[in-house]
C-alpha cells in the first residue's frame, strides 16, 4: 500500500479547514481549496489563531511551521498530485456527486477520495467515480482539532486496502476510529440529531425554554452542552439537511420539527449566522 504524504482538503469552511489544520500539524503536506478566496482568508486566519494557542500550551512548537505546509487555493487542478482528499463541503447530496465527479477526473488514480459527509450514503457518492473502491467516508467531529474521533464509513465497494491507508491516517492524526455500515447517519448522528430534533419538539410544545430544556439535559445527563446549544454550533441547515435524509430514509419517525425548519428559512441558522436558538 502507498504511503500517504500528500493530503487535499476540499472546502475552507469550519470542518474542511479544522482537518486541513490537523492534516498538517500531523506532518503532511496539505492543499486546501474552496471556490471562494475570502472562505480561504478567514480559514487561514482562523488558524492561525488556533495553532498560536497550541503552541502557548506547548502542544506545537511551531505555529508558523505548521501553517506553511498548507497551500490555500481556488484551483482545485492543484488537488492533480494529492494521495488522499477529503471532501467537506455543504451537505448537500447533488453538490457532492458533482464533486466526486470532478475530483475523480483530476486526481491521480491511485487517490483515495474521502467525503466527510455526516449523513449521505458513501455507496452512492463512489457510484459517481470509476474508482468506487478507493471512496470511503471519513466523518470528522467538529471542533475537528479538539474532537478524538473518526467515523469511518465503508461504501459497499470500498477496498481493504482504502480502509486500512483510512485507519492509518486517521491514527497518524492522533484520532481513534470507529466503522459504521453505510445507513443514512451512520452511528453519531443516527443517534444525535434525532435527539436534537425531540429537544427542538419539545421547544415547539411548550414543554421548555431554550435555557431550561439545556439545562435539563446537561445536568441530569452529564452532556457537556445541551441539544439546542449543540445544535447552533453544528449550524440548524446541517441538523435540518441530516433530518430530511432520515425522513426520506426511514420514515416519519425522523420528521423534522417545523420550527426547524421555520428558522432556518429566518436564516437563523446559529452560531455562524449570529442567532440560531441563542443570539451570539
Amino acid at each position: 500500500m502507498k504511503k500517504i504524504q500528500k493530503v487535499g482538503v476540499l472546502g475552507a469552511g469550519q470542518m474542511g479547514s479544522g482537518i486541513a489544520q490537523v492534516a498538517a500539524q500531523s506532518g503532511f503536506s496539505v492543499v486546501l481549496v474552496d471556490i471562494k478566496q475570502e472562505m480561504l482568508d478567514k480559514s487561514k486566519a482562523v488558524m492561525s489563531k488556533s495553532l498560536d494557542k497550541l503552541k502557548d500550551k506547548g502542544i506545537i512548537k511551531d505555529s508558523d511551521a505548521v501553517l506553511s505546509q498548507i497551500s490555500f487555493t481556488t484551483d482545485m487542478q492543484q488537488l492533480a498530485d494529492r494521495d488522499f482528499v477529503v471532501e467537506a463541503v455543504t451537505e448537500n447530496e447533488a453538490v457532492k456527486f458533482e464533486l466526486f465527479a470532478k475530483l475523480d477526473d483530476i486526481c491521480q488514480p491511485e487517490a483515495i477520495l474521502a467525503s466527510n459527509t455526516s449523513s449521505i450514503s458513501i455507496t452512492r457518492i463512489a457510484g459517481k467515480t470509476k474508482r468506487p473502491e478507493q471512496v470511503i467516508g471519513m466523518h470528522f467531529m467538529n471542533p475537528v482539532p479538539l474532537m478524538k474521533l473518526v467515523e469511518i464509513i465503508r461504501g459497499l465497494q470500498t477496498s481493504d486496502d482504502t480502509y486500512q491507508l483510512t485507519k492509518e491516517m486517521s491514527e497518524t492524526m492522533n484520532k481513534t476510529t470507529v466503522l459504521s455500515k453505510d445507513s443514512a447517519g451512520f452511528i453519531v448522528n443516527r443517534i444525535l440529531v434525532p435527539m436534537i430534533n425531540e429537544a427542538i419538539w419539545t421547544l415547539y410544545q411548550g414543554i421548555g425554554t431554550v435555557e431550561d430544556i439545556d439545562a435539563a439535559m446537561k445536568l441530569g445527563t452529564n452532556q457537556p452542552m445541551g441539544p439546542l446549544t449543540l445544535a447552533d454550533f453544528v449550524g440548524l441547515d446541517t441538523v435540518l439537511s441530516i433530518l430530511e435524509v432520515f425522513h426520506e430514509s426511514f420514515g416519519d419517525k425522523f420528521k423534522p420539527c417545523p420550527l426547524l425548519k421555520q428558522y432556518v428559512d429566518a436564516g437563523w441558522t446559529g452560531r455562524k449566522s449570529g442567532r440560531g436558538f441563542y443570539k451570539y
